[in-house]
């Protein structure tokens, strides 16, 4: 899935293999997706993946205490929902699970520690060419399924290289249990900077909250029902901005003003904000209450630079830390390995056909999990792949 360093194995001849039908870079819940609709529309499909299991991210590159966010309802794969035992926000290992019940349930078998290290389309055949560290794989359609968060994203801030504690990207964060009674500085303010300081401070850790830009936050509920569900279900009732006000108004009943706490929140609207820009709001799990209470600082702010022993800030600051963790997110891999891709994503590895047609690339080219609007995205894209794929399918089947 992506691009990452070869090994010995890349000197070898490589193997020219034939693929009846598409080929799916990364086979995280994306790739599982598209695969089950594309079986279920009668096309095969083979998955190619530069790990050794499903959904590398959640399972070695995601903290500890994770749940889904949303509740479950929202976050099933097309044709097959979570088991019925589930709780209503599975954790992380609950969703990995769900995950290897629904390859098994539509027998979906990625192949394995096979890494693409470039895929493009050739002209004369036809047909897309994708390389890996010991075979070229042909194939009239390549589904690009590698995702927004393929590789952790790492800020540049001056210093960075000089500091002489633990610095770690969230990717890389595991549990607050190594940080006990450390000051640690958490650069940035979204889900996972929020649920990391509250990890931090239930293993005793001095957790600062670098608050870089205004953000929303809402609770995760509201008078006993899911946030998100609540807004889906107004939005099919009332215009986006005035179902926007409401969410603000609650969130302001509930959680108070965010602006005394150094966290501003921006002027544009949450669901607004997120259709536009793809920025999802906070969804509280009682990391505000920390912050109220003291035990997560809120440092307001860029960090100017890092120092041998902690950070320098923009409005003149300066404070030691025993350990710096990242929680600046992902991005796109796409561009390291993919050629020619300049007619369907920009250069920073999204598509450039805006949502809900984000799917739809060029000469047999799509697109999954891109559409910045979680797994209920993912879903839309791979029914829509599938529906094209399996139409094309037929018509060359009846020839």
């Amino acid at each position: 899935m992506g691009s990452c360093k070869g090994d010995k194995s890349t000197q070898l001849p490589k193997r020219n293999i034939l693929v009846h039908g598409p080929v799916i870079v990364g086979a995280g819940p994306s790739g599982l997706a598209v695969s089950a609709c594309l079986k279920e529309n009668g096309v095969p499909s083979l998955i190619l993946e530069r790990s050794d299991c499903i959904a590398s991210l959640w399972q070695q590159r995601t903290y500890d205490r994770l749940k889904l966010h949303l509740p479950r309802q929202f976050c099933e794969l097309p044709l097959f929902g979570f088991p019925k035992k589930f709780p209503k926000y599975p954790t992380k290992c609950e969703f990995v699970s769900y995950l290897e019940l629904y390859a098994k349930h539509f027998s979906i078998e990625p192949i394995f520690k096979k890494v693409v290290h470039k895929a493009e389309f050739d002209e004369f055949s036809g047909l897309w060419k994708v390389q890996t560290q010991d075979c070229e794989y042909f194939s009239r359609w390549l589904i690009v399924a590698t995702g927004e968060n393929a590789e952790a994203y790492i800020p540049e801030i001056q210093g960075i290289e000089k500091f002489e504690g633990h610095l770690v990207h969230t990717s890389g964060y595991k549990s607050g249990l190594e940080f006990e009674k450390q000051r640690v500085l958490v650069v940035g303010c979204g889900n996972s900077g929020m649920e990391v300081s509250l990890d931090l401070c239930r293993h005793n850790a001095f957790p600062h909250m670098v608050v870089r830009s205004s953000v929303h936050i809402l609770p995760r509920e509201m008078f006993g029902v899911s946030t998100f569900s609540m807004a889906m279900t107004l939005l099919k009732w009332f215009p986006l901005r005035v179902v926007d006000k409401f969410l603000l108004l609650v969130a302001y009943l509930i959680l108070g003003n965010t602006d005394n706490l150094g966290i501003k929140r921006p002027k544009t609207g949450p669901i607004e904000l997120k259709n536009a820009t793809g920025k999802t709001p906070v969804l509280d799990v009682e990391a505000l209450s920390q912050i109220k209470s003291g035990n997560i600082k809120v440092m307001e702010g860029v960090v100017r630079e890092i120092t041998m022993k902690g950070a320098k800030f923009m409005d003149g600051q300066e404070k030691e830390f025993d350990s710096i963790i990242l929680a600046t997110g992902y991005k796109s891999n796409v561009p390291t390995w993919l050629k020619d891709w300049d007619d369907t994503f920009s250069e920073d590895g999204m598509p450039k056909r805006p949502f809900p047609e984000s799917w739809r690339g060029e000469k047999g080219l799509f697109t999954v999990g891109f559409t910045k609007r979680g797994l209920l995205g993912t879903s839309s894209d791979a029914i829509n792949i599938a529906r094209e794929i399996g139409d094309q399918w037929r018509k060359m089947r009846a020839k």
